[in-house]
């Protein structure tokens, strides 16, 4: 199962510690004008370059794209991308063969493929994956743009730390490319940082939280009942690594609400038919309204660790104190986010492809 989507279809491959990652997008109209430069700031952005806050793992995720691009255009058929991995180091993982890390997929892949899944760094389940996701959103983005439909993630919250203000959309994008941690408020941006930073230090990690916003969706895209837009994301999101929640506009809020406070108020804008609030988060019945969709995806901290846990040896069948080696992001929300907007991207096209409106 490493596809998903439907007129647009993406399709992952490879494994953190093998000769490559990749992944393929199907669907894209021929004759769109696809930049391979705008894929690679993608990638870039999802890289974890020289930050504090990042693994010590250095890829460069250059793409080479080998099939569905021809002068710069899509020609129909499937866009294949492929990353090379280059700053493997496989040592520190052979003692998971019987050992499984908290927290990681170690011990029910063990299970599920009878001890033959690829135990290095994590294999189909790192989120060094998580790349090709980036690759086939940023194809998808680019046709999006041209029809005025725009996607922007940002880091709302990191461990306690959270963002209190709402900062317009345009602002956001650049604040968000601009910050170590994607978040849009340089103060907050600064406290995140120390969260993130403090908790390495104490050989642990954080979580927190990725907030997306789409604009400019046409009124009725979204296929219910089973190819509504939050099932789709949702299906999406959750294909992340790390991820344990996904919720829509005031999502669990709305349990504490009455209908009054919740249902949002039909209203006339500039003509144009919309509502006073947006706690359906841009979406009723799994079909946009035209507001901003809006969704926000939590993120848990960090399993590996340097913090010592017990484990067990699944082959002698007895505890084991574990300290986990390797190299690794005291918190995967900063990398996470434009996961997150290009995954969402990706889902957007899908949806406009399959209702027509392309």
């Amino acid at each position: 199962m490493n596809s998903i989507g439907s007129a647009y279809r993406i399709s992952i491959f490879g494994s953190s510690h093998g000769p490559f990652i990749g992944a393929s997008a199907e669907g894209c109209p021929a004759g769109e004008r696809i930049s391979e430069t705008a894929i690679q700031i993608e990638l870039d952005r999802r890289a974890p370059g020289k930050s504090a806050v990042a693994t010590s793992r250095k890829e460069r995720d250059k793409v080479e794209i080998i099939s569905g691009l021809l002068n710069g255009k899509a020609t129909g058929a499937p866009i294949v991308g492929l990353i090379a991995n280059r700053d493997c180091d496989s040592s520190a993982y052979d003692a998971l063969r019987r050992v499984p890390r908290p927290g990681h997929a170690d011990y029910p892949a063990i299970v599920k493929y009878d001890g033959h899944n690829d135990h290095r760094g994590g294999g189909q389940f790192s989120g060094r994956m998580t790349a090709g996701l980036v690759f086939a959103g940023a194809v998808a983005r680019q046709v999006l743009e041209r029809r005025k439909v725009r996607v922007l993630a940002e880091t709302v919250q990191i461990g306690n730390i959270k963002l209190d203000k709402d900062i317009p959309f345009s602002a956001a994008e650049k604040l968000v490319r601009a910050s170590p941690v994607g978040c849009a408020d340089r103060k907050t941006a600064d406290l995140m940082k120390d969260e993130i930073v403090n908790a390495h230090e104490e050989k642990d990690s954080v979580g927190g939280v990725v907030r997306c916003t789409i604009i400019g969706v046409p009124v009725g895209v979204g296929e219910p009942f089973f190819g509504s837009i939050e099932s789709l994301m949702s299906a999406v999101m959750f294909s992340i690594p790390g991820v344990k929640g996904v919720e829509f506009g005031s999502g669990f809020g709305s349990a504490a609400m009455r209908g009054s406070e919740s249902n949002d108020p039909f209203v006339v804008k500039r003509g144009r038919v919309a509502t006073k609030t947006n706690n359906c988060g841009g979406i009723l019945g799994g079909i946009a309204t035209g507001m901003p969709i809006q969704f926000r995806v939590a993120f848990k901290p960090t399993s590996s660790i340097a913090t010592p846990q017990m484990s067990v040896d699944i082959e002698e069948k007895k505890p084991v104190e574990l300290v986990v080696k390797g190299r690794h992001d005291p918190c995967i929300v900063p990398r996470a986010v434009p996961v997150v907007e290009n995954s969402a991207a990706a889902v957007m096209l899908d949806e406009m492809i399959q209702g027509g409106f392309l």
